[in-house]
């Protein structure tokens, strides 16, 4: 509860002191009359003299609560309108065979790249997020939406095969971007995330990000594994499964370049940690501005004070006219 004009609430002293001030005058004037003394008649309290004792302190209840009513007190209930354009973002996962390498221990590549992908999900709040696989070939797992539940499910369900094995980059971008040509928002994004270099597909990387640059997509390309070489599981039908050592294969210059040209920026992750940090960094880049108005809807009731009010003031005349009138 709050008041519209707290400073009256000062106020609240005056009845008090006034009663003080009338009680302190009677016993003075009780002192200086001059009247027969009563001693030898027995005092007999009636409810008249009973009830005159309190009819002073109906006058301070009404004046404190006059006080308070005056002073307006409201209750309000706060509303928050929150205004977002959002920013529409594709992540683009490489899910060839290499991202088996198991240079991020204690996982490979595609497992500690789809966790940090979910961790990125959960830390946006209005923004349309969608998935692009690719391999030899790319397609859209989950199109732009809001649906973060549903998005970060379909990311748990990447898995190696689901399409035939290579790298088409350029691909990857051309989905991505067709993805994000007619959305409505001016802000369009793309993460893309690969341990090799284009050898599939029919579209040039460098040609899908010249393509990202005319529609105003940023791409924001991320390369991972270790800098030499990498274990990688080998299951042999003779020998079983074991590691053999593959050499890094990423294309920084490539992706670098598409990064330049679009107007994003170009990382390499050597482990687990630095991928996270990669993550953390793109997502304080590409924060989504909200507006955010709060207003207040006050109910005053200072008005249902009066009545109590009135009503205790007239009992006060009533009584002091009638029943408890006191005679000179």
């Amino acid at each position: 509860m709050t008041f519209l004009h707290p400073q009256l609430l000062w106020l609240l002293v005056l009845p008090p002191l006034l009663r003080i001030w009338q009680w302190r005058r009677s016993r003075q004037m009780s002192a200086t009359v001059a009247y027969s003394s009563l001693k030898a008649v027995p005092a007999r309290a009636t409810w008249r003299t009973r009830t005159s004792k309190f009819l002073p302190w109906v006058r301070l209840v009404a004046l404190l609560l006059l006080v308070v009513a005056l002073a307006r007190p409201r209750t309000g209930e706060s509303q928050v309108e929150i205004t977002s354009e959002g920013i529409d973002i594709v992540m683009a996962l490489d899910i060839s065979s290499s991202m088996k390498a198991e240079d991020f221990q204690p996982h490979n590549r595609l497992h500690v790249a789809k966790e940090e992908a979910k961790s990125f999900v959960s830390g946006r709040t209005t923004d349309r997020i969608g998935l692009v696989v690719f391999a030899s070939n790319s397609y859209t797992q989950c199109p732009l939406t809001t649906d973060y539940p549903v998005l970060t499910r379909l990311i748990d369900e990447l898995d190696f095969g689901d399409i035939k094995d290579g790298t088409a980059i350029g691909m990857a971008i051309a989905n991505g971007v067709n993805r994000l040509k007619d959305v409505p928002g001016e802000s369009r994004v793309m993460i893309l995330l690969t341990d090799g270099q284009n050898n599939a597909g029919s579209v040039d990387p460098i040609t899908a990000a010249e393509l990202a640059k005319s529609l105003g997509v940023r791409v924001y390309t991320i390369g991972v594994g270790d800098a030499d070489e990498a274990p990688f599981p080998v299951d042999d039908p003779v020998f079983g499964r074991r590691t053999v050592s593959i050499p890094a294969q990423v294309d920084d210059e490539t992706l670098t370049e598409i990064a330049e040209i679009t107007g994003g920026a170009y990382f390499r992750a050597t482990n687990a940690a630095g991928l996270s940090k990669i993550y953390e960094r793109i997502d304080a880049l590409e924060k989504t501005e909200i507006e955010t108005r709060e207003w207040i809807n006050y109910s005053e009731f200072g008005s249902y004070l009066l009545l109590p009010v009135f009503f205790l003031i007239l009992l006060e005349v009533l009584l002091g006219l009638s029943a408890l009138r006191r005679l000179p």
